[in-house]
């Protein structure tokens, strides 16, 4: 499996509808809502100073707009690279995730994972294409810190492939993925 070798970043992009009512979103391309464009300002004056030098965005509109709002904002290049769109949950895209973890008596992300459909993507090649895509921009562009503007599933497969874990992420919200001494965490940014 593809691994970057560096610390990056990484953003869930703002809120949608879909999001706000609970539903798995997927490839469903649904714009920003007024929360997420809001948390897409708040993410951009979150990361000013912080050395952010590019951008790296899905093209689904909903992160594509949340990266332009913040590559604007602190006035450095956006590209977008399919390799981190967001996971196709197949036949579960458009359905209540609670109702579905309740269903399948499921209360993790692990659980979660394990319950997917097969008419979807695979989670182990979304995973490989969304560590090929980090690691490629890396590699690209070693002095530059990189923003990655993507998705829950996405950032999650990351996190759970390097540190062994899901965490906690909110709309909006910057992290860090830090490597340090061969070890991977990932953490909140905090200003």
């Amino acid at each position: 499996m593809t691994r970057p070798t560096r610390t990056f970043y990484g953003l869930r992009h703002g809120a949608t509808d879909w999001n706000r009512q609970g539903l798995f979103q997927g490839r469903t391309d649904n714009p920003l809502n007024e929360d997420g464009l809001r948390q897409a300002h708040e993410a951009a004056s979150m990361l000013r100073g912080v050395g952010i030098s590019r951008i790296v965005a899905s093209p689904l509109v909903r992160a594509l707009k949340t990266a332009e709002i913040i590559a604007e904002a602190i006035s450095v290049p956006l590209t977008i690279d399919a390799g981190i769109i967001e996971f196709d949950f197949g036949s579960f895209e458009g359905l209540p995730v609670r109702d579905l973890m309740i269903r399948h008596d499921v209360r993790s992300a692990t659980g979660l994972v394990s319950i997917l459909p097969t008419d979807g993507e695979n989670w182990d090649a979304m995973t490989e294409r969304a560590l090929a895509s980090v690691s490629t921009w890396l590699d690209r562009h070693p002095d530059d810190d990189i923003l990655f503007v993507c998705h829950d599933a996405v950032m999650q497969a990351i996190a759970n492939a390097l540190c062994g874990s899901y965490f906690k992420n909110s709309h909006g919200t910057p992290f860090r993925y830090v490597c340090k001494d061969a070890q991977w965490h990932v953490e909140q940014l905090v200003t």
